[in-house]
């Protein structure tokens, strides 16, 4: 059922990304397909149960760098919850699953090689772009799904681009999304309880270009006094 619905998402995606371009060139109809995609995942498993909480902190006026901790693959249908608009960084192997990869590609989102110095350049300029027409990026700044309960160490380039652009951070705290997905299996289990909660945004405007380490420590502080919470 879950593939028919990404099926689904795609050919809606492949419309607007052909039959709507010159009206939606940043493809932010086709991103809405992502939110229907998410409200039908969540239809189909009625044992999963997801709580928002934090929505008032989000202006839809304004655009941010939304950062998120990765819990599993679960993470991206949880975020769509949010209805923002955003194109989100996803690693390379992603982009090769078919149906689900050419879906990603037709939105515009972010491609990352890992390890590869050049594409982490070209995301970050993309990212960058984004922002100044107007449209909000997600980062995972872990990196990776870690194997345990605790949150990985942050990488700096989420924060480094939000000084840079003076964009404010707004942190996504994620809880109960790893009981979805297991690490390396793509079988969703039956039941979840799951959280997202969005905090305060953070304001970049008093960090300078030599900052970004004390705003990336900030920002993983405050999600983790909210993964604290959750024991």
């Amino acid at each position: 059922m879950a593939g028919i619905f990404t099926l689904g998402v795609f050919l809606g995606a492949l419309f607007c990304a052909t039959v709507l371009y010159p009206f939606d060139r940043k493809r932010k109809m086709a991103h809405t397909f992502g939110f229907l995609w998410s409200d039908c995942l969540a239809v189909i498993n009625p044992f999963w149960s997801l709580k928002i909480e934090g929505l008032e902190n989000i202006d839809r006026n304004k655009v941010y760098v939304l950062v998120a901790n990765h819990q599993s693959m679960a993470d991206i249908v949880v975020v769509y919850k949010t209805r923002v608009q955003f194109k989100w960084v996803a690693k390379d192997a992603l982009y090769r699953i078919p149906i689900f990869g050419w879906t990603m590609m037709l939105m515009k989102y972010m491609r990352l090689a890992r390890g590869e110095f050049g594409s982490i350049k070209d995301v970050y300029d993309q990212a960058a772009l984004w922002l100044r027409d107007g449209v909000s990026v997600l980062f995972f700044p872990e990196g990776t799904r870690a194997n345990s309960e605790e949150m990985g160490p942050f990488k700096n380039g989420a924060f480094k681009l939000a000084v840079k652009e003076q964009v404010p951070v707004l942190p996504f705290y994620i809880g109960g999304a790893r009981e979805i997905f297991k690490k390396g299996s793509w079988v969703f289990k039956g039941r979840a309880d799951c959280t997202l909660r969005i905090l305060p945004p953070v304001d970049t405007i008093s960090y300078g270009v030599k900052d970004f380490a004390r705003l990336r420590d900030d920002v993983r502080n405050r999600l983790l006094a909210e993964q604290e919470k959750e024991k």
